[in-house]
């Protein structure tokens, strides 16, 4: 093969597509042929533009220096943009974020060994909460001439295929004329209708360069979108079950979001209360009465109020982790379930279940169809079950403003009187709110207190990590505004712990043009996980530190960073807020904030959960129960 020959031919050949606009408008126009001499690695690259996927987050090395080179050269032409990273999983991170907000697709490219592993760790938040997302990784050669570096170091063939398919789909291109079978698999996983998911290619070093005559670009399967139907099931059933129930309540999931207002319209005809899940934020209004905000492990009054005096739920799109369900004791009273879900297996999670199998909002809308048949229940007086829902409702506002009325507290890390968290998270949610900011959040009592405050009125405004609680999601998120097609301003709540973990985005962000702000929470702690110890074993361990960290000093270091202290107050906070909104670039505010005793300090834990010694009285309620 002459390397000169292919250079010159694939330079020609992304000059002539970015002139037609993209790949399928050259082909049509004949200014290239249907068949191609191109090397695997191109032709990997001329299916993802076909696939719509035209954004690289990467951190390139020797097991991936051919894909490198002609992303290099479609990047000068304008069709591809490629976003070097200092870490794999903050690239998989603002890959997710990035699918998760404008839905834009993306792929994250690593060389071989530690960098593929690392971002196989970080895609377990894809495939926690159901994200469609291409990773590319180098793999060890196919002619086995001995050991190659950072390779697994066992005598066996495809061990970096067997471990990344336990976290979802993947394929090892042995054979570069099956690139496009591997492209059709991939765009199966990351476009799935309703449960998408990583997809992990294996990308040998040797096969990356290898030229392959004659391609058929037919081959390359273009974007498709697939959307699964309604339910096929007994809707009279499931109207009656509701409408013979005296207190109904709907647990709404992830697969619930796009149902909103078939959700509301619902709740009314059958007298029912919703409890929602943090990554259904604002899918049914904060300032709907129904609204009993979220529940489970770590929830609120309402909420588990809500589920724990229930006697039908009504569940769509949900996935039952454990603390969503307390570890599947969170319905005490509930005789039926009628479950709306996409897969069989979570539709038939709890017993006496009526699955309703198929997409969310056309199976509610067939439902209330038949609910309105069926002449469902007049509402014009307050019933009831809603009434004491409500009460429960009214209780947590006051428990919540309670807190804001007493926005510090002395902490003795400090030696001074710091905002709680519950403060600082509100005057910050309040000011995004009036923004229009996206807000992202981190795991840990940012993110536990968070969804406990946020108050959206419609989704796609806050993105709370939950499915994996990884640490350091919300500042790498930010990254995802540089990469975005749709410009937005994300705002990254975390603590100081989270945000130790991958601090790389103060390089990255300013490197590819970042807009948002970090607001660092500091108590110099892990405090979920200290308060957790503290309530099963009356003692903390090794979740504490005495190392004082100037975060200001160290953002400022980094060249184009807007980095200040949102001080001790709220008026302080805010007025760095906007400063960070007025910054064409990355901004850092640092805020000291209180760990302690004080039950002002922090929002509550409500449920149960199946850990530490809390397990043998769950596991027994959990089997009395029987659901």
């Amino acid at each position: 093969m002459n390397f000169e020959a292919v250079q010159t031919a694939r330079e020609k050949r992304a000059a002539v597509i970015a002139a037609c606009g993209g790949l399928i408008s050259a082909v049509s126009h004949g200014r290239i042929p249907s068949k191609l001499d191109v090397t695997v690695s191109e032709a990997l690259v001329l299916g993802l533009l076909k696939q719509n996927i035209r954004t690289f987050f990467a951190v390139f090395g020797h097991g991936s220096t051919d894909l490198a080179e002609v992303l290099r050269v479609y990047q000068q032409h304008g069709l591809v943009k490629v976003l070097n990273t200092r870490s794999e999983i903050e690239a998989s991170h603002a890959a997710t974020a990035l699918r998760w907000v404008t839905d834009q697709k993306s792929a994250v490219v690593t060389s071989i060994g530690p960098g593929a592993l690392q971002a196989l760790a970080a895609s377990l938040v894809p495939a926690s909460d159901g994200l469609g997302i291409w990773y590319i990784l180098g793999d060890e050669t196919t002619d086995d001439e001995g050991p190659n570096m950072q390779q697994i170091p066992r005598n066996e063939q495809d061990l970096f295929l067997r471990l990344f398919s336990t976290m979802g789909q993947a394929y090892s291109l042995h054979t570069p004329g099956a690139i496009s079978t591997a492209l059709r698999r991939g765009q199966s996983a990351v476009d799935h209708p309703f449960r998408a998911g990583p997809f992990f290619l294996l990308l040998p070093m040797n096969i990356q360069p290898v030229l392959i005559e004659r391609f058929n670009l037919r081959e390359l399967t273009a974007s498709f979108s697939v959307k699964p139907p309604a339910a096929e099931a007994d809707y009279a059933a499931a109207a009656d079950w509701l409408l013979s129930a005296k207190k109904v309540a709907l647990r709404v999931g992830g697969g619930g979001r796009n149902a909103g207002p078939e959700i509301a319209e619902l709740l009314d005809l059958v007298d029912g209360v919703a409890v929602i899940s943090p990554l259904a934020s604002g899918v049914l209004p904060y300032s709907n009465p129904r609204n009993m905000t979220v529940g489970g492990s770590k929830g609120t009054l309402c909420g588990n109020y809500a589920m724990e005096h229930a006697d039908l739920l009504l569940v769509i799109g949900s996935r039952f982790v454990c603390q969503s369900d307390c570890s599947r004791t969170a319905y005490l009273k509930v005789q039926r379930v009628i479950n709306i879900n996409t897969e069989p297996e979570a539709a038939l999670h709890y017993s006496d279940t009526l699955p309703l199998v198929g997409d969310a909002r056309l199976t509610l809308q067939r439902l209330l169809k038949e609910l309105k048949k069926k002449q469902a229940k007049n509402n014009n007086q307050p019933s009831a079950w809603f009434k004491a829902c409500s009460r429960q409702r009214q209780a947590w506002e006051k428990f919540k403003q309670q807190r804001y009325k007493h926005p510090t507290l002395f902490d003795e890390k400090w030696k001074r009187e710091v905002l709680t968290q519950p403060a600082a998270i509100k005057a910050a949610s309040d000011w995004a709110s009036t923004k229009g900011v996206v807000k992202f959040f981190d795991a840990g009592d940012v993110q536990a207190n968070g969804f406990q405050i946020v108050e959206d009125e419609m989704p796609g405004f806050t993105f709370t990590e939950t499915g994996a609680s990884y640490m350091g999601f919300a500042a790498s998120a930010l990254l995802s505004t540089a990469a975005s097609e749709k410009k937005f301003f994300g705002l990254a709540f975390t603590g100081d712990g989270s945000f130790t973990m991958n601090p790389q985005i103060l390089i990255d962000g300013i490197q590819h043009g970042a807009r948002g702000c970090i607001l660092l929470l500091d108590n110099r702690r892990m405090s979920a996980i200290t308060g957790l110890q503290k309530a099963q074993y009356n003692h903390e361990f090794a979740t504490d530190d005495s190392v004082v960290v100037d975060y200001v000093a160290w953002a400022n270091a980094v060249k184009g960073v807007q980095a200040m202290t949102g001080g001790f107050s709220r008026s302080s906070l805010l007025k760095a807020l906007d400063k960070a909104y007025g910054y064409d670039g990355l901004s850092l505010i640092h805020v000291p904030v209180y760990s302690g005793d004080n039950e002002l300090g922090g929002m509550g834990v409500y449920g149960r959960w199946n850990v530490g010694n809390w397990c043998e009285s769950t596991q027994a309620l959990r089997h009395e129960i029987g659901l």
